[in-house]
């Protein structure tokens, strides 16, 4: 990915969206040859000329000031985490020197964060990175995203699995904003870590045999993944509707552990206990089945 390319492109895509009208501007005619602002407009709006802001919007944000950056964002009216994608975006740029490309880290979380999450008996857990691999999860988390855990890869992949599985669509209730929110996570991901080569790897692969992927990469759209509420139409008990938190791991710089929970005495919560059941049954190993029996 070329870092010029990305801020450019970044930059025209957020300029388009915008009318002049959002923009508290007059709209001189239907005469435009441009969907949302023009250069000038958004030089002007962000008090800075036109010669500066095209320079910005070639790419080239060496040097540039956060007071600089705070008047685009403002002027642009950049959410929070459009906001942190272009500081992102601007620390690249005026780093003193390009880092080594970083390898994938190791496909496993410690020893005590597994306790963690196994102790979380009646709720799913799992922790991830900033790709989407699961490197860890407990029983519950496992049933929830059993089809995940069909594929022999390891580690699963929920990016992989949204574009690349047929099964995908029938497993999500809201399968296209599942498919754009996961884009715009790892856009943003790719903004915070440019030199990560498994995920310049994911998204490479992704491109290549996804046009979806590509379709939505191209948007250059980016979010957080905090919160939230999914639907997912589980192959065992059906319909599940939970709500999602996200909680960073400080000792564990990149990855998160995502916990689900449904609502008290709803059918969803009565079908996370079903498939808690389920979960138990299949970790049973034929012995224990066996002196059940």
């Amino acid at each position: 990915m070329d870092h010029k390319t990305e801020v450019g492109e970044f930059l025209v895509t957020r300029r388009a969206r915008i009318t002049p009208e959002r923009a508290g501007l007059p709209a001189y005619g239907g005469n435009r040859r441009v969907p949302g602002l023009r250069r000038e407009e958004v030089a002007m709006l962000a008090g800075m000329s036109v010669d500066y802001y095209t320079r910005l919007e070639r790419g080239n944000l060496g040097g540039v000031s956060e007071s600089v950056l705070e008047s685009l964002a403002t002027a642009l009216q950049l959410d929070e985490a459009e906001r942190a994608h272009l500081f992102d975006l601007a620390r690249t740029a005026n780093a003193t020197r390009r880092p080594r490309a970083r390898k994938p880290g190791q496909p496993s979380v410690r020893p005590t964060v597994q306790r963690i999450l196994d102790a979380m008996e009646g709720v799913p857990a799992f922790v991830r990175n900033g790709r989407f691999d699961v490197l860890g999860a407990n029983a519950l988390g496992e049933a929830l995203y059993s089809e995940l855990y069909e594929d022999p890869a390891r580690p699963v992949n929920h990016a992989r699995f949204i574009f690349l599985d047929p099964r995908a669509p029938r497993f999500w209730d809201d399968w296209d904003r599942a498919a754009r929110d996961t884009v715009s996570f790892l856009r943003s991901e790719a903004g915070r870590n440019p030199y990560d080569r498994g995920l310049t790897d994911l998204i490479g692969e992704l491109s290549t045999r996804s046009e979806l992927f590509r379709t939505l990469w191209a948007s250059h759209d980016v979010r957080f993944h905090r919160t939230g509420v999914k639907t997912f139409h589980h192959p065992v008990v059906g319909r599940i509707e939970v709500a999602f938190e996200a909680f960073d791991l400080p000792a564990d710089p990149g990855l998160t552990m995502v916990v689900y929970s449904a609502e008290p005495r709803s059918a969803s919560e009565d079908a996370l206990k079903l498939l808690a059941s389920w979960a138990a049954t299949r970790r049973a190993t034929p012995a224990t089945a066996v002196d059940r029996a």
